[in-house]
């Protein structure tokens, strides 16, 4: 694929006697063929600085005096005829650094999005990897890659993402680690929050491990090709102990811009971008973004799905301590933020099953579109969950993809929805909907927990089906009295069965 033939691994050894000989790697992209040029993440060159960690602080681009002398830096990709072709082994070429340079607009969203209090990390799960370096990129220069009528590749502005627009990652696992069975591994995603000028942070659902730092991150397209459109600044993020299943991106626009003198410096000229056009709306005219709601009560605050101008449905656990409720919305085409008031007027008992409460606005929402709701499930659909986890109080909301991956029924009836969307913490009332419709399936309700180990599974998630909830909504429009719900308190011994892993403490549930 196009994608493969574009990315790479750097390598950076020290000398023999050093400390930190190596070899150190990433992945990286071949931006240029003429002159052939590879962009790839600063970080690799940390245990190499002459001042140590301290010089990821510095405002202004490192050279390559900045570094211990004796480096040897090669660049690792796969031939053209491909890598399982006769005579297809990995290509092998010397390069040297032009310089290290700190992308600003990255870092200024990286300290808006990313709250220290809230104890992110990056990388791996050593604690060791420092968020310092995260905005620092590098730039090397091959000669082996010249090619007489080779250009620039591809590339997109990532202004013009939009959520849950389809993404492509290509990167190399552990680096220079075994590259005949690594190099270049692809991952599906989509484009979950945007920060920053420009959208010059990105967070996709694309799933990465260590080592594709610096690999890029495409827009798919059927028409001209895919577009290389941000590189790969983590493969991992924690916040606290939980283990948040995106990959954070830096958009190469902004990487470009930060790098204008370096380039211009070493002769090169960047050509601009081409625009493409605008993608439409999927889902039958269904705008997901615009049901989900940021739920706040007290000091607690989740997701909500709105299905009428004044009503609302949101987990009880996100509105159990009871009081006012702030709900905001986030902003929109033609639309800002906005922030409504409401009251719960029903919420189930602790003892049932379902986890639902629901809440009616002080006011309408104008201009209010409601879902479709389904009322079937297909087993291996795909699907997408809408929540303010993760970023979602920062940035609004996220987007994961992912497949419906069980239907639990009981007695014929669907009970509970599993599926692989990534859901973090405040992701729980958020909506599930179809990606193929865009038909509502179902709310949040958890993701999956290893109450021994204390480690939390994103892509292991319930959801409460729409059709458990679709009578009872019918029957308070028509009424007026809460007492529709009721009958999500008295569930039969089967639905309790079902979700009654949430309920187990004992360490063999795991759940």
């Amino acid at each position: 694929m196009a994608e493969e033939r574009v990315c790479c691994v750097v390598s950076v050894s020290g000398p023999a006697d050093s400390a930190a000989a190596g070899p150190w790697s990433c992945s990286g992209v071949i931006l240029s063929r003429r002159p052939g040029l590879v962009l790839c993440q600063g970080a690799v060159f940390a245990p190499f600085l002459l001042e140590g960690p301290n010089a990821w602080e510095r405002t202004h681009v490192l050279p390559p005096d900045a570094l211990q002398p004796g480096l040897r830096l090669l660049v690792l990709h796969p031939p053209a005829v491909g890598l399982d072709a006769p005579g297809g082994t990995v290509r092998q070429h010397d390069a040297r650094l032009l310089a290290l340079v700190p992308c600003g607009a990255f870092q200024r969203a990286l300290a808006l999005a990313f709250g220290q209090a809230e104890e992110w990390r990056f990388g791996g799960e050593a604690t060791g990897d420092d968020r310092r370096a995260l905005h620092w990129f590098a730039w090397l220069r091959v000669p082996g890659l010249d090619r007489p009528g080779g250009g620039w590749t591809a590339r997109a502005s990532a202004s013009c993402l939009r959520k849950g627009e389809g993404l492509l990652a290509c990167g190399s696992p552990f680096g220079a680690l075994c590259p005949d069975l690594f190099l270049n591994t692809l991952s599906r995603g989509v484009v979950s929050n945007l920060a920053g000028e420009e959208n010059v942070l990105i967070l996709t659902d694309a799933r990465c491990l260590p080592g594709t730092e610096g690999g890029g991150a495409f827009l798919p397209s059927p028409d001209d090709g895919p577009r290389l459109v941000a590189v790969i600044a983590a493969s991992f993020c924690w916040k606290g102990a939980e283990w948040v299943g995106l990959t954070l991106l830096c958009s190469l626009a902004a990487i470009l811009r930060s790098s204008a003198g370096v380039l211009d410096k070493a002769g090169v000229v960047v050509p601009p971008v081409l625009g493409r056009a605008g993608g439409g709306g999927g889902g039958g005219g269904q705008d997901p973004l615009g049901w989900a709601a940021l739920v706040e009560c007290g000091a607690a605050w989740g997701s909500g799905v709105l299905l009428a101008p004044r009503l609302l449905l949101t987990c009880r656990h996100v509105v159990e301590t009871g009081g006012p409720v702030r709900v905001t919305l986030a902003p929109g085409p033609g639309r800002a933020a906005t922030v409504f008031g409401g009251h719960v007027v029903f919420a189930t008992e602790e003892s049932s099953p379902f986890d639902v409460a629901v809440v009616e606005l002080e006011e309408s929402v104008p201009g209010f579109i409601p879902p479709h709701l389904a009322d079937t499930f297909l087993s291996g659909e795909e699907v997408s969950v809408v929540g303010f986890g993760a970023l979602g109080r920062a940035c609004g909301p996220s987007v994961t993809a992912g497949i419906l991956s069980a239907v639990v029924a009981v007695a014929g009836h669907p009970v509970m929805l599993q599926t692989t969307c990534a859901v973090h913490g405040g992701s729980s009332g958020g909506p599930l909907f179809s990606a193929r419709s865009g038909r509502l399936l179902g709310i949040v309700a958890s993701n999956t927990r290893d109450t021994g180990a204390g480690a939390t599974y994103p892509h292991l998630n319930f959801c409460i089906p729409v059709t458990v909830l679709q009578p009872l909504l019918a029957r308070y429009r028509c009424t007026g009295h809460p007492d529709a719900f009721t009958t999500l308190n008295q569930a039969g011994e089967g639905v309790r069965a079902a979700w009654r892993l949430q309920r187990q403490p004992r360490p063999s549930s795991k759940l």
